[in-house]
């Protein structure tokens, strides 16, 4: 078992709040609108989208290797613009990985905009090496995801606001 994780940081014009208000807020809603040929659907199991609330997300067919995750909100701090969640099923648990966590937060900039960081901290199963082209793929598909609600929120600034 390896145990590991993956970071990453993203700049954005984009308001801290505005962006907390988009994904961590309404990203059940606005990602399927938004990304519909990765997300077909968010749908939130259990509580009422706090801490210690369950959700499931289902991936369309473009996500070949798993076509759901199950996350439970650790942590939802609005004032911090902290977020932590856990997937609980689905995804690579009990494939590649034996846990998976992450966590975002949203600082704003002094000048205007955010810097939004994430880590992806996991626990690889035993025998499952380290593929740096995979991390590359995540790191590469989180700025891809990012960018087209950046760019969504850039167009439409009345948004979230």
């Amino acid at each position: 078992m390896v145990a590991g994780s993956i970071s990453h940081e993203i700049e954005s014009p984009v308001e801290a709040k505005r962006l907390w208000n988009a994904f961590v807020k309404d990203g059940h809603n606005l990602l399927p609108k938004q990304v519909p040929e990765i997300f077909s659907s968010i749908t939130l199991l259990e509580g009422d989208g706090g801490v210690g609330s369950i959700r499931q997300i289902n991936f369309t067919p473009a996500n070949e290797e798993f076509s759901y995750v199950k996350e439970r909100v650790d942590e939802a701090d609005e004032e911090k613009l902290v977020y932590r969640y856990s997937h609980v099923e689905g995804g690579m648990l009990g494939k590649k990985l034996a846990s998976a966590k992450y966590e975002f937060k949203y600082t704003p900039k002094p000048n205007g905009g955010t810097v939004c960081s994430s880590v992806f901290y996991y626990d690889s199963l035993p025998g499952v090496p380290n593929d740096e082209a995979k991390i590359k793929e995540i790191k590469d598909m989180g700025t891809a995801l990012f960018k087209r609600i950046d760019d969504y929120l850039i167009a439409n600034p009345a948004a979230y606001s």
